[in-house]
């Protein structure tokens, strides 16, 4: 059986991240302990953490031509994500992320979209459908660091190609109901949850509640709960997974894209919403043990799930 692919549509940043102790307050001024520069974007990190997890994943985005646009690219092509369907636009500057990592673990982002809001409609639905001749087109996903449109155009273009459509929306923005009729799932964590269903969402039992709404929306829905894990729901079953204790957390940026690649990788192999959403909590877990986006992102070995094999 062709390996199952997975496309990525969605935002490439040059992430800048700065260690400091706490967060400034108004008018405030605090020394950074250190400053690294590190591959992000919401898009191309959960390309890269499905790639990790063996997925065949294809990325569709646009960079700049400039030094953060090339070095991204290298960065994902290493990852052996097919940077192929990437636009390089010309005299563009590459988005990039401001990232503030605190001693807590937490963390801030800033981001600046740059060429990320030069991707087009047109490109997004003619690549999605040129994908699904050529390929076993299993998953398309998409996030909220995009424009509107481009959401739209990527979950309208996967359900054309009859690939399963994942909307991570983060970070929040409104998205009309016919098109959140078409996720599968819709993964959104506490805070966009909150903003969806209208209340706050804070634990397991708000997230089991806020679910069950949103699947009157929704083909299926997750909501990560930060340290207590993950709540899912489709049409059949619904369940909540438990996050591993974490000793000792030393950085939370990326780990819902962690999440996110690892869930799509599972979907794509034919696994049901609930194992999937088991090995995405096991990934975003893993994810906060060390620092930056990407490269704390785990293998299947890592995940002692190395003896699983290539195909679904």
């Amino acid at each position: 059986m062709a390996l199952a692919t997975i496309v990525v549509v969605g935002s490439a940043n040059q992430d800048y991240i700065v260690r400091v102790e706490v967060p400034p307050g108004p008018g405030e001024t605090v020394l950074g302990r250190s400053l690294l520069k590190q591959p992000g974007g919401k898009g191309a990190n959960q390309a890269v953490a499905a790639a990790r997890l063996r997925g065949n994943v294809s990325f569709v985005a646009a960079v700049g031509d400039d030094a953060d646009g090339a070095f991204l690219l290298r960065e994902l092509r290493s990852e052996g994500v097919d940077t192929t369907n990437v636009e390089i636009i010309n005299r563009g500057r590459t988005g990039l992320a401001l990232v503030s990592v605190y001693d807590s673990g937490e963390n801030s982002i800033t981001v600046i979209p740059g060429s990320n809001f030069a991707l087009t409609r047109d490109r997004v639905e003619r690549t999605v459908a040129r994908l699904a001749q050529d390929y076993n087109l299993a998953v398309v996903v998409v996030q909220a660091e995009l424009l509107t449109e481009i959401i739209e155009a990527a979950i309208l273009s996967g359900e054309k190609a009859g690939a399963r459509s994942i909307l991570n929306l983060a970070p929040y923005q409104p998205i009309r109901n016919e098109i959140l009729a078409l996720c599968d799932p819709l993964v959104v964590n506490e805070t966009e949850a909150s903003a969806l269903v209208g209340w706050q969402v804070r634990d397991a039992p708000s997230a089991a509640r806020a679910a069950e709404q949103l699947r009157g929306v929704v083909r299926s829905v997750v909501i990560t709960i930060g340290a207590e894990g993950a709540y899912w729901q489709d049409a059949e079953s619904s369940g909540h997974v438990s996050a591993p204790t974490v000793y000792e957390v030393v950085d939370t940026t990326g780990a819902g894209d962690a999440f996110v690649g690892a869930l799509a990788s599972f979907l794509a192999r034919g696994e049901s919403l609930g194992r999937a959403v088991e090995v995405g909590v096991l990934a975003g877990s893993f994810a906060v043990t060390s620092p930056g986006a990407q490269s704390s992102y785990p293998t299947l070995v890592d995940l002692q799930l190395d003896t699983l094999p290539l195909t679904n």
